[in-house]
């Protein structure tokens, strides 16, 4: 069973920084350059169009990098592997909101959920072989605007998976959003809850409301209109190997 836990991951980046180890190779947090490759375990740069892209490798120790080009980016190096039924490596992504204070330029995040009309989002993948991973599509959700720490609720949209992975929890049901039928997955890490739309057949792209997704969930009793979207990412979580794999196209808007 895939038991997915990012608690680990801020306490990593304090150690690194308490080590003073955590320098980009060639593109700090903030920066924005085209095609910059990003080596450190927590490291990040910002896209032309206002994104951050982001290696967060804070589920392993093992070299990995993304370099990001435009709007998206490629995963170069993925080295290692860890226990499938465990946590994955990491979540190479790109995002628009705050992540662990790391904020996009320009963002209009955190919002309250009841004061968005709609929220467009285009995605478009790259997979490879020889690899075991999941293509996630994330939605963090708070009671409050935070923008630093774990969310309450983490929404996963799954559009592709390999091997023998699969989502915290259990099938609860299915349901059709943007134009797809979804298992629906529920459950908890111990730190947030999840609910995870797992696509049936691999897809490559999907141009979709979030409000959609973020509906349903508040309809399951996992948020409330009161409550925030704090950020919204776009990348992957591998367990074995994982270079090659990419985002070739990212947007998002919260109107």
């Amino acid at each position: 069973m895939h038991v997915k836990s990012r608690t680990l991951r801020p306490l990593l980046a304090a150690l690194a920084l308490a080590a003073g180890s955590v320098t980009a190779l060639t593109a700090t947090s903030g920066s924005a350059q085209a095609d910059a490759q990003v080596c450190d375990q927590f490291g990040s740069v910002t896209t032309p169009g206002g994104y951050v892209v982001q290696n967060n490798a804070w589920g392993t120790s093992a070299p990995q990098c993304v370099t990001q080009v435009g709007d998206g980016f490629q995963l170069t190096r993925a080295d290692g592997s860890v226990p499938t039924n465990g946590a994955p490596k990491s979540y190479p992504s790109i995002f628009a909101g705050c992540h662990y204070t790391n904020c996009s330029p320009g963002t209009n995040l955190p919002k309250r959920i009841g004061s968005i009309g709609s929220a467009p989002s285009s995605i478009a993948y790259q997979y490879v072989g020889g690899a075991v991973y999941d293509a996630a599509y994330d939605i963090w959700l708070d009671p409050t605007p935070k923008t630093d720490g774990v969310n309450k609720t983490e929404i996963m949209i799954w559009l592709d998976r390999t091997g023998p992975i699969q989502p915290i929890g259990s099938v609860t049901g299915t349901v059709s959003l943007a134009g797809h039928t979804w298992d629906v997955w529920r459950g908890s890490n111990g730190t947030n809850d999840v609910i995870s739309y797992v696509a049936p057949a691999s897809l490559t792209g999907l141009n979709f409301d979030i409000k959609e997704f973020i509906d349903h969930t508040v309809s399951q009793g996992l948020a409330t209109p009161d409550w925030y979207l704090t950020s919204v990412q776009a990348g992957f979580e591998p367990w074995e190997n994982g270079a090659g794999l990419a985002v070739t196209s990212f947007s998002v808007g919260v109107n």
